[in-house]
């Protein structure tokens, strides 16, 4: 193997790591939820509910689904700055986390959902959501 052979597979390598890492779950999470939700989901009594153990996180993809794309009291929506696989991410991870155990959501119910309601695809503008 050649050092530009190598090189080359290495840089594809670490590309692939870096886009994996910013596109799971988990991270998802982190960087747009856990504020609020607290990394450990247990949120902030009186101010923003616990994902861990919550029935309704649990419960119908497309119900979970509609507040990330709709927002829901104090939250902001999240339809124009996450696209519908990143949505479904996020989902899946606070649907398998903390104890939680509930399915995953597939790219494919977050953009029935989506279109059933009527929202734009995201732009991944720096503007896209609300908050």
């Amino acid at each position: 193997m050649t050092f530009k052979t190598l090189l080359i597979a290495a840089l594809a390598a670490w590309s692939a790591a870096a886009h994996a890492d910013n596109t799971d779950g988990k991270s998802l999470f982190a960087k747009n939820c856990a504020a609020c939700h607290q990394p450990t989901g247990r949120g902030i009594p009186g101010a923003f509910p616990a994902l861990a153990g919550n029935a309704f996180v649990q419960g119908l993809p497309a119900d979970v689904a509609t507040v990330l794309l709709k927002g829901r009291g104090g939250m902001p929506d999240f339809s124009g700055s996450l696209d519908d696989g990143e949505i479904a991410q996020v989902l899946t991870y606070v649907r398998s986390s903390w104890g939680n155990g509930a399915a995953p959501v597939t790219e494919q119910d977050v953009g029935s959902t989506r279109s059933a309601l009527g929202v734009a695809p995201a732009s991944h503008s720096r503007f896209g959501n609300k908050h």
